[in-house]
């Protein structure tokens, strides 16, 4: 009995992988609208929003588990919820399937998180620790790139916008309703949160 309770006890006090919402919000209370049907309707889907974004995230599901657990390690080196970094290799690469040779963007996206190498160096394999502790801290510095430039926006407000600016870039994000505007589909941060979440509900 005292030991379950110590073992309840340091649950608490240092989260578990699953509950563990990192240092920027909560992904769970991030809204958000989906996918738009330009980025449905190429994954086959007859409909758009929060059920496709699901869906498209159940379909990636089996290939995301493979990266599992280098997902959860860099997710702790940046205090990052993991979640949010399996959304975001949906998104991009849907977890390697959309690569070719590692490669994505008409050569110029690289690896499972699509780090572009027009704007960065990349670095390890395409698939590897060292590629994906590379774009969580691209997405760090993005979160706390649109931290300096909203600063009265809640985490979860600008957690949703760093996602954005992950592909866009900050400069891109001048509204929270509109900050999707300018990214591929109009509906980058939209999609990937809710992905995000079908992850979280999945042991991210």
């Amino acid at each position: 009995m005292l030991f379950t309770l110590m073992i309840l006890g340091l649950a608490a006090l240092f989260g578990t992988s699953e509950s563990q919402s990192g240092c920027y919000g909560d992904i769970k209370r991030v809204d958000a609208t989906g996918a738009s049907c330009a980025t449905a309707r190429p994954e086959g889907l007859s409909y758009c929003g929060v059920r496709a974004s699901a869906e498209i995230a159940r379909k990636d599901l089996s290939r995301m588990n493979r990266y599992k657990t280098i997902i959860k390690s860099a997710a702790k080196k940046y205090c990052v919820d993991p979640s949010v970094v399996a959304g975001i290799i949906s998104r991009e690469s849907h977890a390697g399937a959309a690569l070719k040779d590692g490669w994505g963007d008409g050569g110029n996206g690289f690896g499972l998180m699509q780090v572009d190498k027009r704007s960065h160096r990349p670095v390890g394999k395409w698939n590897s620790q060292e590629h994906l502790n590379q774009g969580t801290g691209i997405l760090v510095s993005m979160i706390n790139g649109i931290k300096r430039k909203f600063p009265k926006w809640t985490k979860e407000q600008q957690l949703k916008g760093g996602i954005s600016a992950y592909n866009a870039g900050v400069g891109n994000v001048r509204t929270y309703a509109g900050m999707d505007i300018g990214t591929t589909h109009n509906d980058y941060a939209n999609d990937v949160v809710e992905r995000a979440k079908f992850y979280k509900r999945n042991g991210y």
